[in-house]
């Protein structure tokens, strides 16, 4: 649990959560925002920027009888399949405002395996972290730039362009209009005169649901797949270079101007039978497509705009994203195969702007 004010970003990481033990498959993970009740909380409130679940092997203390001051000391991240720079999408499970619609179950006899003792180095433990980040929107100037995270509708430091890192390790540009940098934890959007509501505390409530492992189990590989994803070649090493987020510039107010395209083409080193996908994308999505090298259409993931008021259907928010479960077998990515990735939103000015697909494959059929 957290606390959050108005017009507040709250960007937190939770270590050595709540997670199934023993050697298990994984067959679904949800999450959505709640209220100290256990409210669920609509999205005009609070924005659900994005949660991720990451692994973890932490040093077993108890073991080396050691108190260390602090005790994530020596601890090794472990990433999904995906290949973007070390740092960054190294997630197993994650969305954002699109959670309570999207679907996250694996059919049988297919899960993520977790928990195998033998991939556990001697003297560590396996553990989980929750990373997120909320804005509080109520009583904002701009609701929907601050959802977007635009720079100038927050109340940033005066040297904050000085001292802030971006992906790059570098110096922030002042080019820079808006994303998750903008959106550090603490930093406050900008109030409507004289709008006064309390703090308040919120949780991220989460849902998984799983099986003991056995042989009947077939275990999948997760990889998030980024748009922005320039990869490059330095002999026979292959480079990704991801930057998570990009900004959509704007169209000049034109009518009927053509969507914004992204498009990365990644290689898969070790392919396998597509068994799921979906992605996660903000408002202004159109949707999100996966090609095959030879042109193929994988799926596409399309999604849910809001009509109403209540939590799950917030009128002009995005509340879920399509999955695609295609027949088992029908489609297979080859080893060392570029698939694309391509995300189209809407013309018009938008940062922050995210294009992750997530696919899960594996190995062989039942």
């Amino acid at each position: 649990m957290f606390e959050i004010g108005p017009g507040k970003v709250a960007a937190k990481t939770f270590f050595d959560v709540e997670f199934p033990k023993g050697h298990v498959g994984v067959k679904s993970f949800d999450a959505e925002l709640v209220d100290e009740e256990g409210n669920s909380v609509p999205l005009y409130e609070a924005y659900l920027h994005h949660w991720f679940a990451i692994k973890y092997h932490a040093k077993d203390w108890n073991m080396l009888k050691i108190i260390p001051k602090n005790p994530l000391e020596g601890a090794i991240y472990i990433r999904n399949e995906g290949k973007c720079n070390s740092y960054i999408l190294p997630a197993y499970w994650g969305l954002g405002g699109e959670s309570r619609g999207t679907k996250s179950n694996i059919p049988d006899p297919y899960a993520v395996e977790q928990g195998n003792p033998s991939y556990v180095p001697i003297g560590y433990e396996e553990k989980w972290l929750l990373n997120l980040m909320v804005i509080d929107t109520r009583g904002t100037k701009h609701r929907k730039h601050c959802t977007e995270c635009r720079c100038n509708r927050f109340n940033l430091p005066k040297n904050f362009y000085n001292v802030t890192l971006g992906i790059d390790g570098k110096p922030l540009s002042s080019n820079y209009k808006g994303g998750i940098f903008c959106c550090q934890d603490n930093l406050q959007c900008k109030l409507k005169k004289d709008f006064e509501a309390p703090a308040r505390k919120l949780a991220l409530r989460y849902k998984i649901t799983w099986v003991e492992w056995n042989q009947q189990q077939i275990p999948v590989r997760f990889y998030i797949l980024d748009s922005t994803d320039r990869v490059r070649t330095n002999g026979s090493q292959i480079i990704h270079d991801c930057q998570s987020e990009f900004t959509i510039p704007s169209n000049n107010g034109k009518k009927h101007s053509p969507p914004h395209i992204e498009k990365a083409n990644i290689p898969i080193e070790r392919g396998g039978y597509l068994i799921y996908g979906t992605s996660h994308m903000h408002t202004g999505v159109i949707n999100a497509t996966l090609y095959g090298q030879d042109g193929r259409t994988l799926y596409t993931s399309k999604p849910t705009y809001g009509d109403g008021n209540e939590p799950g259907n917030e009128k002009g928010y995005v509340v879920g994203m399509s999955g695609s479960y295609p027949k088992p077998g029908s489609i297979k990515i080859k080893d060392g195969e570029i698939v694309t990735v391509e995300t189209r939103y809407k013309s018009g000015f938008l940062t922050g702007a995210m294009g992750h697909m997530y696919i899960y494959l594996a190995d062989r059929l039942p």
